[in-house]
C-alpha cells in the first residue's frame, strides 16, 4: 500500500485552509484532518503545530513531519515521536514578518511611542526625549534564520546590535557573544534584548528576574527592555511582571506565552510600557507555506533529501 496521503493537525489553528491550500495545489493526493482517518495506514506525510501525541500513534506509516510553524518544540518533546525526519519551515514570508515585527516593537520602545499615545489619550502635548539610535544597544539572543534577518535593518537604522548564540556567528555590522562564557558580558551592554531563541532544555525559563537583573541599567533608555517573540516556554511571566513592578525593567514586548491564549487574569495585560500581541508576529500564512511543503514532499519521494531539517539532539 502506498502511504502518500497527508494529515493535518493543526492543534488551535484552524485546519481547514491549510487542508484547502493542500487540495489546490496537489489535487490528486489525499489530505485528511484530525482526528477523521479513512485509512490511517495511508498518511505518510504529518503536517502539524501542536498536535495531539495520539496523532502520531495513529499513523504507523509516517515517512516525514513537517512543522506549520517556526517552532518545533510541541513536536520534538512528545513521547515515543516516530523516528522520522522533522522539517521546519523556513520561508521568506515568515521570516519578513517576523522582521517586521521585531523592528516594530524596537521602535515602539526606542521612540516612546506608548508614553506618546497615553499622552494623546490625555490630550496633552508634551515632548519626550527621544535618544538617537545610535545611543541604544541591542542585543540579539539568538541568531539563527529569524534572528539573523531582524538584525540587519536594526544594524542599518544604526542601533549598536549584538548577538549571543550557543556557537559563534558572525554578522555584518553585529558584535558577536555565545555560548555561556559570553552571556553576562552580552546582557551588560544590552539596553533592548531580542528574544528569538528556540525552546531547549537548556533554554527553557532562560528569561528570568536573575537574567533580567544583569542588563544594562546605564542605557539612555533609562532601564531595559525585553522583547520576546521566540516561545513562551523562554520567560517565566512572573518574574516579567515582578520586573516592570520593581522597575528591574521599564518595558517588555511579548508575542508568545507559557499557556495559550494568555489568561485574561495574568497582570501583564495592566501593565504600563507592556505590549502584547497574540502570537501573531511570524503568521503562518497556509497560501504562502503550503507550496514549500509540498515541494518537500516531491523532492523526497524522487530521492533527494529534505531541507530545514531539525536536529532531534539538540530539539531544535
Amino acid at each position: 500500500m502506498t502511504s502518500d496521503a497527508i494529515l493535518i493537525a493543526s492543534g488551535p489553528w484552524d485546519p481547514v485552509p491549510w487542508a484547502a491550500a493542500v487540495r489546490a495545489l496537489a489535487p490528486g493526493r489525499a489530505v485528511h484532518i484530525w482526528p477523521d482517518l479513512p485509512d490511517p495506514e495511508r498518511v505518510g506525510y504529518l503536517m502539524a503545530w501542536q498536535p495531539p501525541p495520539e496523532a502520531f500513534r495513529a499513523v504507523p506509516n509516517l515517512k516525514a513531519i513537517f512543522s506549520l510553524g517556526a517552532g518545533v518544540e510541541r513536536i520534538v518533546f512528545v513521547d515515543d515521536l516516530p523516528d522520522v525526519p522533522i522539517a521546519r519551515i523556513v520561508s521568506d514570508d515568515l521570516t519578513q514578518r517576523m522582521t517586521e515585527w521585531v523592528v516594530l516593537q524596537v521602535l515602539l520602545h526606542h521612540r516612546r511611542q506608548l508614553a506618546y499615545l497615553d499622552l494623546q489619550r490625555a490630550r496633552r502635548w508634551e515632548e519626550l526625549r527621544q535618544p538617537a539610535a545610535s545611543e541604544v544597544r541591542v542585543g540579539m539572543m539568538g541568531l539563527g534564520v529569524l534572528g539573523a534577518d531582524a538584525a540587519e535593518p536594526l544594524v542599518r537604522l544604526g542601533f549598536q546590535v549584538a548577538g549571543w548564540s550557543r556557537s559563534p556567528k558572525t554578522l555584518p555590522g553585529v558584535e558577536g557573544y555565545s555560548g555561556a562564557d559570553g552571556l553576562d558580558a552580552f546582557l551588560a551592554r544590552t539596553d533592548i534584548l531580542v528574544c528569538l531563541l528556540p525552546l531547549t532544555h537548556e533554554t527553557r525559563h532562560i528569561l528570568l528576574m536573575d537574567l533580567f537583573g544583569k542588563l544594562a541599567r546605564d542605557g539612555a533608555l533609562g532601564g531595559p527592555v525585553v522583547i520576546n517573540a521566540g516561545r513562551g516556554g523562554l520567560q517565566v511571566e512572573a518574574d516579567i511582571a515582578a520586573a516592570i513592578g520593581q522597575g528591574v525593567l521599564k518595558g517588555a514586548s511579548l508575542d508568545v506565552f507559557e499557556t495559550e491564549p494568555l489568561d485574561p487574569a495574568s497582570p501583564l495585560w495592566g501593565l504600563d510600557n507592556v505590549v502584547i500581541t497574540p502570537h501573531v508576529a511570524a503568521f503562518s500564512d497556509p497560501k504562502a507555506l503550503t507550496g514549500q511543503i509540498l515541494d518537500q514532499i516531491a523532492a523526497f519521494e524522487a530521492g533527494k533529501p529534505l531541507k530545514n531539517l531539525v536536529d532531534r539532539a539538540a530539539r531544535y
